[in-house]
């Protein structure tokens, strides 16, 4: 029978109230730490061998039943209880179910501080590259789309307005950028977050656990904390780590607001794959980019998760609170969200047709090639300020007679200015136009396949960070 256990309690007179175990106890959710809580306590089994508290024999029984555990939870064998106030409460008591006394004298020298710091950190550097591997797909489908559509023509916007002609391979390789910083971001926390907050205990130090650099190696970290208070009473790195997360959605949901354009009946640059899109439950000729929509709403949880744990830390005092706690509801929500939507963003870009005709079409629409224009006028030895005053003019001709530029004769541009020259016609494709703009980073398409060589390259070196 499984009997309640406290990791506290003893100087106190009356057992806690109803209310005050429904606040303190953990969510359900946060149990998905029971791996890391207990990779974390066979690293402190070792700790105690090494200080004599543990015989060696003991160190590797306790060692042993931890993975045992592990293993039960699981296969689902093993549970909480309602009745566990945490992670380490849970497995304390298995563990003394199965070993008795020799269970309890794991809690020597550590303390429920530095084993949530420990347990959350250690948790959030594997989900890091979960997450980046998540990304790396997302990338994968944009780099796939941009590779067939190098030369495609598509209208550039600033403001929502027609702008510049451009390749839609540049135009989707633009959130690619966004999403390679992303994953450096998280490269970056990942080292950051690199130190070990185990032997920090309450928050002084450890009394027994006095080679904490040892099992932070165990841990795969690459040292200890400089400071035991700073151990356990910061979560700098869990408000870095959600900044990055908040960043993803950001940048998740501009390519989101995107899609609901390019897949409107107003734009129809392309057509969602029926596995990646809704319908309406009372008019039968909708097909709605949900994925997007949502991505675009979960986006204002990763925003809030990042702004609920700085407020959180800003006035916090000394070592460790129990608001840190908040630490764990802002991470899960955050890996969660992002679990959910790169999967489906990722699949939804990958399937959409696009209709590269329609694209060409529009590319030209709203006088995109007036820049065109001016260039040519500057490259022959006007000052541009004047150039942009002959181009103005020439638009507003057009406006008034009708006209796109493509449709200008040599007529038309000396009823403007005598400088338009009739060899300045062959420049007003958008062909031309994108031809011209070939410094590096520019949307001609030999620099469109150069950045998708060298984005290739980079997705290699992080997808082999995430399966290191």
């Amino acid at each position: 029978m499984t009997e309640t256990v406290r990791l506290w309690g003893a100087r106190f007179r009356t057992p806690p109230s109803p209310a005050l175990m429904r606040l303190s106890r953990a969510p359900q959710n946060y149990f998905r730490l029971v791996p890391e809580d207990l990779r974390s306590s066979i690293a402190h089994a070792s700790e105690l061998v090494r200080a004599g508290i543990l015989t060696q024999d003991e160190g590797d029984k306790i060692s042993e039943t931890l993975t045992a555990i592990g293993n039960d939870f699981a296969a689902g064998t093993v549970a909480p209880s309602h009745a566990d106030e945490d992670v380490h409460t849970f497995l304390e008591r298995v563990l003394v179910e199965r070993l008795g006394a020799m269970g309890g004298k794991l809690r020597a020298g550590r303390s429920r501080n530095d084993q949530a710091a420990n347990d959350l950190k250690l948790h959030l550097r594997g989900v890091a590259k979960q997450i980046t591997s998540d990304l790396l797909s997302l990338q994968d489908a944009l780099i796939a789309q941009a590779s067939e559509h190098q030369t495609t023509l598509a209208p550039g916007f600033t403001h929502l307005q027609p702008a510049q002609p451009v390749t839609f391979a540049h135009q989707l390789l633009a959130h690619a950028q966004g999403f390679s910083r992303d994953i450096e971001r998280l490269q970056d926390w990942h080292r950051r977050s690199s130190r070990s907050p185990l032997g920090a205990a309450a928050l002084a130090g450890s009394a027994i656990a006095l080679h904490p650099e040892l099992s932070a190696r165990e841990l795969g970290y690459d040292a200890p904390c400089e400071n035991s208070i700073d151990a356990v009473g910061s979560r700098d790195h869990v408000a870095e780590f959600l900044f990055v997360c908040a960043m993803i959605g950001v940048n998740l949901s501009r390519l989101a607001e995107e899609v609901f354009l390019w897949s409107s009946r107003q734009f129809r640059w392309v057509v969602l794959d029926d596995g990646y899109a809704t319908g309406s439950s009372i008019m039968p000729q909708k097909k709605n980019a949900d994925i997007a929509e949502l991505t675009r709403g979960r986006a204002a949880r990763l925003i809030s998760g990042l702004n609920a744990i700085l407020t959180a830390l800003k006035g916090l005092p000394f070592a460790y609170n129990r608001d840190l706690s908040e630490d764990k509801w802002a991470a899960f929500e955050a890996i969660d969200t992002l679990g959910l939507v790169l999967p489906a963003m990722a699949g939804m870009i990958e399937t959409m047709q696009i209709d590269a005709a329609r694209l060409k079409a529009q590319s030209t629409e709203g006088f995109t090639l007036a820049t065109e224009v001016a260039d040519w006028l500057a490259r022959n030895g006007m000052p541009f300020s004047e150039a942009h005053e002959i181009t103005g003019a020439l638009v507003r001709y057009c406006e008034e007679n009708g006209l796109e530029l493509s449709d200008l004769t040599p007529a038309d541009l000396g009823a403007v200015d005598s400088r338009l020259g009739e060899e300045m016609l062959g420049h007003l494709t958008p062909e031309a136009a994108v031809a011209a703009r070939a410094g590096y980073g520019g949307t001609a398409p030999a620099r469109v396949a150069e950045q998708i060589e060298r984005l290739k390259e980079n997705v290699s070196r992080q997808r082999d960070w995430a399966k290191a």
